[in-house]
């Protein structure tokens, strides 16, 4: 069973920089495609990054291309996000996850196999 835990949420001022970070163990996590999505109240789940497990190929949102960066570190079992020039409309609880892929994949929808439980960010204006 493979276990997910997020970290580096918080509050920020508008314009400001977060690194999230989510730790994976029980499983062989230089194999799986990860995801980071968020969730706004009120709002539907929305994939915010992705990453395959090989070749490094990524995918972001339109809204936070450009800002956000998705990498991986395969020796820490780590995804990370590193967020810039935060906007209030990126407040949202973000949630990762993993999956199988062929290699070389990113998966774009929500069919990955283990979540998170989440973090909160906060951007203020």
């Amino acid at each position: 069973q493979v276990q997910l835990v997020e970290s580096g949420g918080g509050l920020v001022q508008a314009g400001g920089s977060l690194r999230l970070s989510c730790a994976t163990s029980g499983g062989t996590f230089s194999t799986y495609a990860l995801g980071w999505f968020r969730q706004a109240p009120g709002k539907e789940r929305e994939l915010v990054a992705a990453i395959s497990w090989s070749d490094e190929n990524t995918h972001y949102a339109d809204s936070v291309q450009g800002r956000f960066t998705i990498s991986r570190d395969n020796a820490k079992n780590t995804v990370y996000l590193q967020m810039d020039s935060l906007k209030p409309e990126d407040t949202a609880v973000y949630i990762c996850a993993a999956g199988k892929s062929p290699a070389g994949w990113v998966i774009l929808n929500d069919k990955y196999t283990y979540w998170g439980q989440g973090t909160q960010v906060t951007v203020s204006s």
